[in-house]
């Protein structure tokens, strides 16, 4: 029975490698085994799940456990091949009968992955029949159970109206953060970010006795203005104010709140833009950093209200408690300010950083391509996509400006796939104004060093962009 139980550890080892790959590398190295390809009937070969990325993991990891099986590593490598062969079998099956990727199919989806390589082990082991058997019967249960498990978590039924696209891996990440019924077991789901931050980084900054420095360095925020000019932008918006307030993360340190509505009570604006990153950690609960949103959204003074985005902070499930406060959420959709006959709009995307579901097209459906149009986006990572789409303004922040920067060198870390030009301040893509805030809050440890929290404030004017100074 031992050996038995042991192949069926080792065939769930290596049909458990692809899905873990894709959590763990995301979109990168996600090419198609099929190309893309159709065929003879029209269809997919395979579909878009099945990539090389995830066979090349499952037989790499499955030759690299050779020792614990007592086996030469070309039998495990074998096995591995096998296996993979199978799920390819039954996904090719499954496109015939116009079944799409991620469908379940009781048995189909289990019995070629566990039959092939049990086979071989059948021969290369001179194993009983029955234990040929006994090890189907082992992991068809269990990958039953997985796949039901799995499918809950990322393919149950969306909330109404759920404007956030669907992917397995958006999914799974917006339960593991958000998840309510889960919250105290989150850390669990999340142990990577509390061990870095809440342990190593703590830690060392204790040690160092930086860490009262650092908190104090945190609460001191200044307001940075910054001035626009832009030759197409309508005369009855020149002079527009727009207040940007981003990476808030209000629970992460007391008195950061008060601090906030002391700058900003007595400032009067057009428009208050709120960039993502509500919450302080990306995960546990919400509530904290609702009550003292609550605390903070009535001493805005904005003739147009406030607009936000979603950062990676944020569940998409907090949206309506935000905009209970006031604040109108913009979800890859578009939002258009008046004046007079005139108009601009605020194209607000979803998170673009780490549940990836921005989508600028999408945004700017309704947008005439003419009209002139500000970008607001959490982090800088969707710059190319607005720059192909003629935006003219682009305001984000995420990076905190590096949080932590050594003096005259910059930000240690980013935190962004963007390049490092987009990391703070204002920059230029092909044609496309962008600045990066520095954010108001800090996060991971609330701690900042040679770069202040800043809260954002925008004066668009129409007219030649000025020459830079010598």
């Amino acid at each position: 029975m031992q050996t038995v139980l042991l192949l069926t550890a080792f065939i769930i080892w290596v049909n458990l490698l692809p899905p873990l790959a894709s959590l763990i590398c995301k979109d990168r190295f996600s090419r198609p085994l099929d190309g893309g390809r159709l065929w003879l009937d029209g269809r997919p070969v395979f579909g878009p799940h099945k990539t090389v990325r995830g066979v090349l993991t499952s037989i790499i990891g499955g030759t690299a456990v050779f020792h614990l099986f007592n086996m030469p590593w070309w039998a495990t490598a074998a096995a591995a091949v096998l296996a993979m062969t199978g799920d390819l079998l039954s996904s090719f099956i499954k496109r015939r009968f116009s079944l799409g990727s991620g469908a379940n199919v009781v048995v189909l989806d289990q019995i070629f992955e566990a039959l092939f390589p049990a086979c071989f082990f059948f021969f290369h082991l001179d194993l009983a029949l029955w234990q040929l058997l006994a090890v189907l019967g082992c992991f068809i249960p269990f990958a039953l159970l997985g796949a039901a498990i799995w499918s809950f978590i990322t393919y149950r039924p969306s909330p109404k109206n759920y404007p956030r696209l669907i992917r397995s891996t958006v999914r799974f990440r917006a339960w593991r953060s958000c998840h309510v019924p889960l919250a105290r077991w989150q850390v669990l789901f999340n142990l990577t970010s509390f061990l870095s931050y809440r342990v190593l980084y703590a830690w060392i900054f204790r040690l160092t006795g930086l860490r009262k420095a650092g908190m104090r360095n945190a609460l001191e925020i200044e307001v940075v203005e910054q001035t626009f000019r832009f030759p197409d932008l309508p005369e009855e918006f020149d002079g527009f104010r727009l207040l940007l307030l981003t990476d808030l993360h209000l629970d992460g340190q007391e008195g950061l709140t008060q601090r906030i509505v002391d700058h900003i009570r007595n400032l009067e604006v057009d428009l208050c833009l709120f960039g993502g990153d509500i919450r302080m950690e990306t995960y546990g609960p919400m509530a904290p950093c609702l009550r003292r949103l609550r605390c903070l959204t009535p001493h805005i003074r904005s003739v147009h209200g406030i607009l936000g985005v979603l950062g990676n902070h944020d569940c998409i499930e907090m949206s309506p408690d935000f905009e209970e406060t006031g604040l109108i959420m913009l979800i890859n959709e578009a939002w258009d300010i008046r004046r007079n006959n005139a108009k601009i709009w605020i194209v607000g995307v979803d998170d673009p950083h780490y549940y990836k579901v921005h989508d600028v097209r999408q945004a700017l459906r309704d947008v005439p391509a003419a009209d002139f149009k500000i970008l607001l986006a959490h982090s800088p990572e969707a710059y190319r996509e607005a720059a192909d789409y003629a935006v003219q303004l682009y305001l984000c922040g995420h990076t905190h400006g590096g949080q932590i920067c050594l003096p005259g060198r910059g930000p240690i870390f980013t935190n962004s796939r963007a390049p490092r030009f987009t990391a703070s301040g204002r920059w230029k893509y092909r044609g496309m104004t962008g600045y990066t805030s520095r954010g108001v809050g800090s996060s991971g440890v609330p701690l900042r060093f040679n770069c202040q929290g800043e809260i954002s404030l925008v004066t668009l004017r129409r007219g030649a962009e000025l020459p830079a100074g010598p």
